[in-house]
């Protein structure tokens, strides 16, 4: 288990996020399916309640579930599909239109990213989770690109949270710059 919570808050964080990485990377695949199947009748379930628009999602790294099933459904539905580039170090994420078979190009921590060009800005945001609390903070992988991105989008898009029911925590000991996700949908709840 990370260190105690009295210790300084970025190490926590940072020991932290590696126990919980370790945590999903360690579900069974049968476990994982079963619970990316869940995963995806929650969000088509909160995705119902909304106008077609422009979807951001992510492309799975790290055990993540992975929404591109889902995100086809719903192209296939009249959304469109926008997935995030990194820019800069320490910049918000710029969003670019995704289809699928398209070329696309390496992205930090080689991450497929779709090429340089149209930039768009999502309605709804699907954001990964490395863990998340009860107030729907999330702890991410520690570079600030989504709550520097959220903080940056006006109008914000619905910003959903996305993992596995083993990465919640009592607390991700928030910091002045974390933004609560909207909702957080595991193989379990939603939480809004």
């Amino acid at each position: 288990m990370a260190e105690p919570e009295t210790g300084d808050p970025t190490r926590w964080r940072q020991a932290m996020r590696d126990e919980l990485i370790e945590r999903r990377r360690a579900i069974a695949p049968a476990e994982r399916l079963r619970w990316n199947e869940a995963i995806a009748v929650r969000l088509e379930t909160l995705l119902r309640e909304l106008p077609v628009g422009t979807i951001g999602f992510y492309w799975p790294f790290r055990g993540e579930f992975d929404a591109k099933p889902l995100v086809l459904r719903l192209i296939a539905g009249g959304w469109r599909a926008a997935l995030p580039a990194v820019v800069a170090p320490r910049q918000p994420l710029e969003f670019r239109p995704w289809s699928a078979g398209m070329a696309m190009e390496k992205g930090v921590w080689n991450i497929p990213t779709p090429p340089a060009g149209a930039v768009v800005s999502p309605d709804t945001l699907l954001v990964p989770l490395v863990g998340f609390d009860a107030q729907r903070y999330r702890l991410g992988y520690g570079g600030g690109f989504f709550d520097r991105t959220l903080a940056g989008m006006a109008p914000r898009p619905l910003a959903i949270g996305i993992g596995y029911e083993l990465s919640q925590v009592a607390s991700i000991r928030p910091q002045p710059y974390d933004i609560p996700m909207s909702a957080v949908v595991t193989e379990a709840m939603l939480l809004r």
